[in-house]
């Protein structure tokens, strides 16, 4: 999936209002794709339960043409399963799964946060990144996951953007929807959301100081309370993660 591309969609609400004769094909299955994806992320998709694309293309208010190639990207970045002469399911994840997303997630998304505060390329858009922490402070408060999801989403993937490899930010941006399935609505239940906005405060702070050593830590401690949300635990590093298995 292009996580560009993703976090400019329009909302999901918005997809009951689009119309074929306005809107092309392409657009359509973006916006099917971030309806469907909200839905999961809010529990409304359950995982295990099979959907077919007729009946999802009912519920989004679209033809079934745009489903069906949204569902095909999404069991491409393994966020959903075919069911043959059925339709598709939500990936259930193991807790093995869980802690290789986070693996994969320190090995990646660390170095990237430290490598933009050394290298001062997200200055130039601070601005844009200041609104963004205010807005999820704002979400936090009024307990709004959906949004705080893609305000959460955007801040992450623009400061990657920075870099500008392409590559990389389509790689963390599935990770990021398949962590996002179990991490949300947890932190939501938990009544974390306020921390976690603190956290990108944080993050933000020691970029804009160009303090990368700060920001790989405040980076790490992030996921690994995203982790330890998982484990239904305050904190999981390694050890943590394998524990909670």
């Amino acid at each position: 999936m292009d996580g560009q591309r993703q976090r400019k969609g329009p909302p999901a609400a918005a997809i009951s209002g689009a119309s074929g004769d306005l809107v092309r094909p392409s657009t359509l299955s973006t916006l099917a794709r971030e309806a469907i994806l909200v839905r999961i992320v809010a529990g409304e998709i359950a995982p295990g339960q099979v959907y077919s694309a007729p009946v999802l293309a009912g519920v989004l208010g679209v033809s079934v043409t745009p489903v069906r190639e949204a569902l095909l990207e999404l069991a491409a970045a393994g966020l959903v399963e075919s069911v043959p002469n059925k339709g598709y399911r939500v990936v259930e994840l193991s807790p093995h799964d869980l802690d290789e997303i986070f693996e994969v997630r320190l090995m990646l998304e660390v170095p990237t946060v430290a490598k933009v505060a050394a290298t001062g390329r997200a200055k130039a858009e601070m601005d844009r990144f200041r609104a963004l922490t205010d807005e999820l402070d704002r979400l936090a408060q009024v307990g709004d996951i959906l949004a705080f999801l893609e305000a959460d989403r955007e801040f992450h993937l623009g400061l990657t953007e920075t870099l500008g490899n392409g590559r990389l930010t389509d790689v963390i941006s599935r990770l990021r929807y398949q962590a996002r399935l179990y991490g949300l609505p947890r932190l939501a239940e938990r009544g974390e959301l306020k921390e976690s906005a603190h956290e990108h405060r944080e993050l933000l702070d020691a970029i804009s100081s160009g303090d990368a050593s700060a920001a790989a830590s405040i980076m790490t401690r992030h996921l690994q309370h995203t982790r330890g949300i998982w484990a239904g635990q305050a904190e999981a590093g390694p050890a943590g993660a394998a524990a909670a298995q």
